[in-house]
């Protein structure tokens, strides 16, 4: 069972409940009181404690929720929680949340450290880059939460030993801050107490820059009041940008207003900030604007009341503002993670939603925004309140509750696989090597079975089980000896799947003998037999329309006399390949019978079983299938299916092949094309699956948009390959090996509701035929790579050595550069290939990308 546990008051999280209890009936958890939950030592974390839920408010799919008694205590995978400073719940969470062995969002020491001002300023300053108020701070000894020597634009430090008898050092420092040239453009000050306890207490003073005296004791004042933790800042008073606004409709004078912006950021997918929601407050210029004193307002809205009037402007502002939200979490993330197990509140305490603060001022005549300070619960508490005032007067509904209960739940998901037993048939080459590094990461013991003995995975594995089982026509057979192997070393696997094209009936066979998740083995031989899935396809005639619809006529070549019968049935220009085979390697246009007869008898004198290509199906045999020629762009779908349910589903666009051969050359992601277009893609696909059996899975489809909709190519029942499970996660986010695990564990895998994509990829195949001279000897490889440890260009090695020759020659790298357009990035990454000499009249790149439009 999944359980995330919300502990203390509702209030902040009812809309993430009710969110969560849609999306996952049953696994959203509130608990109101310390007796309904009890700590014992975890099993699997020495020094840790797992939380356990005798009872709960429990909440179900269209709003409902009950008050239940867990029997047995149900043990929580995710905590979360009322840990705000001054909450009547504030004590009791913290006890209950110490130190568990669960993932943790947020704790009490880390609420601390985030709601003091100091902190939270020198790190926005410091680490994200940030403008903020020009800050003078004095604090007692030397903090263990600063470093030894914080330097930070527009901060200044002062440590004190003593506060006693420092009135001379005290007016020094506020004289040189108050005559600084960054003080220049200010006209008041604001001294005030900062640290945790005195968060959102509104404790300050106003004081004009000239009155030094006065400030230097109204800082002395506080000083001699100072607590361990506690500082004294003297900052100054920066007012909201006067921008030209329309004439008053009154004459009567305008009074002096600021604005406060209210960002709310969450840890999201890949451990990415993203911003959720933004709201803005607005009062009189001489008192700040606090939260919750004024009802929340949009922040284009109030862009326009403050004389912001071009949308193109507004726009602008609106993506500084989002960067610079997301900055500085992933500053203050970036310090959470220096920090020791005791000082987070726990080794899997993590901040997942906080709010920043900004202000919008005036420098040198343009609008900047000021990074104020940060918070763990009145940002979201504004936001949800902005989101609930828009439903009254119609507005649709907002997706802050959903990227929120997202967040949760997939916290709680990457919890619920750590230390499951993963048996995985058939490990692959080099360009499934991410595979032992998302297992570490994601903590999973993976068992594997592989025919080559010798493989670097053997390494990296909890059980390296080498069988050889290249001969597939013999999978009965090979799935009795696997599950012997089990037993004899002692492996009972939660879960079985594969990511290699050769081994997945081998895996469903296993699955289905020791009664595992999975679609069943003759679902997948229907998939995995080219021919047979179009045939099959054919003959189901149910739907509108029906998958038939997208079946395209094909036959079966196993001889030459085959391929007379084919000519008959199949019109011409068409398609001739290997019945089982995997890259692209040995597929042709051919334009004739003729041409089909003198391809299948090169194909099949070169191509005959495993040893001559490794990696492309030959184990399955060579036969051939001959299929019409369908015209149009082709597309990748990948589906995320549970339960014959669509969960997720991707679209990415493939640049022109290299005719007669279908070798890929480009690609890009998200898909150029239109979102009526997609949807046909994918409802396709999903229907292709479902018609063929394919129920519980991730899957690639790869289909041609012809001029009339969807027709399919193929469908290969496991996850996409290639470049395509890094490209989502960059893009959406997802992982679609981690969606295959959970799958297979029997989870349906929390998949974003309305995906939208960070960036835009642009990408190119590389040739060692082509390419080999440019990349090696003229050293292009050792310059990606370079570039790629800077995040300006994306590699996914394909294979380590040269695959395949001549006509049956396989790509072996990928390379791709990102933009925050698809133009940009195409832009790109033309220039990188003609720097490296990837571009060429017989590898024209500037053509290949000029089909993404």
């Amino acid at each position: 069972d999944m359980t995330v546990c919300i502990l203390g008051s509702p209030t902040a999280f009812l809309p993430i409940l009710l969110e969560g209890g849609t999306r996952y009936p049953g696994a959203m958890v509130l608990c109101l009181s310390p007796s309904w939950a009890s700590r014992v030592p975890s099993e699997t974390s020495p020094g840790a404690w797992s939380l356990l839920l005798s009872r709960g408010v429990s909440f179900e799919a269209g709003g409902h929720s009950t008050l239940e008694t867990f029997v047995p205590p149900r043990r929580a995978n995710y905590v979360t929680g009322t840990f705000a400073t001054g909450g009547t719940e504030s004590d009791w969470v913290d006890k209950l949340a110490r130190d568990l062995d669960c993932p943790t969002g947020g704790s009490v020491p880390l609420v601390h450290r985030l709601e003091d001002l100091l902190v939270t300023r020198w790190v926005l300053a410091a680490r994200a880059g940030l403008p903020v108020p020009p800050t003078l701070a004095f604090v007692l000894g030397s903090r263990g939460d600063l470093p030894a020597e914080p330097v930070a634009p527009g901060m200044r430090l002062v440590q004190l030993e003593d506060p006693q008898g420092q009135e001379r050092l005290v007016q020094e420092e506020v004289g040189a801050f108050l005559g600084a040239t960054t003080m220049e453009p200010y006209s008041q000050v604001v001294v005030r107490p900062a640290g945790w306890r005195w968060h959102g207490t509104g404790t300050r003073s106003t004081h004009n820059k000239e009155e030094g005296a006065v400030v230097a004791q109204a800082v002395g004042a506080w000083l001699g009041r100072l607590q361990e933790e506690d500082s004294v800042l003297l900052e100054a008073l920066v007012p909201t940008a006067h921008l030209p606004m329309p004439p008053p409709r009154s004459p009567a004078p305008r009074l002096p207003v600021a604005l406060r912006i209210c960002t709310l950021v969450c840890r999201s997918w890949g451990d990415r900030p993203h911003l959720c929601q933004v709201a803005c407050g607005v009062g009189r210029a001489e008192a700040p604007v606090r939260h919750g004193a004024a009802l929340p307002q949009g922040l284009d809205s109030s862009l326009q009341q403050w004389g912001v009037v071009a949308p193109d402007q507004r726009q602008a502002l609106a993506t500084r503002l989002q960067e610079a939200a997301e900055a500085a979490m992933a500053a203050l993330l970036a310090i959470e993670a220096e920090l020791s197990p005791q000082q987070r509140g726990g080794a899997r305490a993590r901040t997942d939603i906080l709010g920043v603060d900004f202000l919008l001022a005036c420098v040198d005549d343009t609008l900047e925004l000021v990074a104020l300070s940060a918070n763990s619960q009145q940002c979201l508490e504004t936001c949800l309140l902005a989101e609930a005032m828009g439903r009254a007067v119609g507005e649709p509904p907002g997706d802050l509750a959903r990227l929120l209960a997202e967040t949760l739940l997939h916290r709680a998901q990457c919890h619920l696989v750590e230390g499951k037993d993963i048996l995985l048939i058939g490990a692959g080459g080099v360009s499934k090597s991410f595979v032992w590094e998302a297992a570490r990461d994601y903590g999973l013991r993976i068992h594997l079975v592989e025919s080559d003995p010798e493989h670097f995975a053997a390494g990296l594995v909890q059980t390296f089980l080498p069988y050889d089982s290249r001969e597939h026509r013999r999978d009965e057979e090979h799935a009795e000896q696997v599950i012997e192997l089990l037993r004899a070393r002692g492996v009972r696997p939660h879960a079985c799947l594969s990511y290699w094209d050769d081994c997945v009936v081998l895996a469903a066979l296993v699955c289905q003998r020791l009664g595992l998740r999975g679609s069943p083995p003759a679902a997948i031989r229907v998939a995995k037999q080219k021919s047979r899935t179009h045939q099959h396809l054919q003959r189901c005639r149910q739907g509108r329309p029906p998958p038939a619809a997208f079946a395209v006529p094909c036959c079966r070549l196993q001889s030459h006399e085959d391929v007379d019968r084919a000519a008959g049935a199949v019109p011409f220009p068409a398609v001739a390949k290997l019945e089982f085979g995997a890259g692209a390697v040995g597929v042709r246009l051919v334009a004739s019978a003729e041409q089909c007869h003198a391809h299948a008898a090169r194909l099949w004198h070169d191509l005959r079983d495993d040893a001559d290509h490794p990696g492309i199906g030959l184990g399955w045999g060579n036969a051939m299938l001959l299929m019409e020629y369908v015209p149009g762009t082709e597309h990748d779908v990948d589906l995320v299916l549970f339960e014959g349910r669509l969960l997720g589903a991707w679209v990415s666009d493939n640049g022109p092949t290299r005719l007669p051969a279908f070798l890929e050359t480009a690609a890009c992601l998200p898909s150029c094309l239109p979102a009526d277009r997609q949807a046909q893609l994918v409802r396709a696909a999903l229907q292709c699956c479902v018609a063929c059996g394919l129920r519980d899975g991730v899957f690639n489809v790869e289909l041609k948009l012809a001029p009339g909709g969807p027709r399919l190519l193929e469908i290969n029942p496991r996850m996409g390959g290639f470049y395509l499970r890094d490209w989502i996660r960059e893009v959406y986010g997802p992982d679609l090996l981690l969606a295959a695990v959970l799958v297979a564990l029997g989870s349906p895998p929390v998949l974003p509701a309305r995906p939208v994509p960070r960036v835009h990829l642009a990408g190119v195949m590389c040739l060692d035929s082509e390419h080999g001279a440019a990349l090696g000897g003229g050293g292009g490889l050792a310059a990606l790579r370079v570039l790629q440890s800077r995040g300006l260009v994306r590699l996914n090695r394909l294979f380590e050595e040269t695959a395949g020759a001549g006509d049956y020659e396989e790509p072996c790298l990928s390379m791709a550069c990102s933009g925050a357009t698809r133009a940009e990035a195409c832009l790109r990454l033309l220039a990188l290939c003609q720097a490296l000499g990837i571009d060429s009249p017989r590898y024209p790149v500037e053509h290949f990308l000029s089909h993404f439009k």
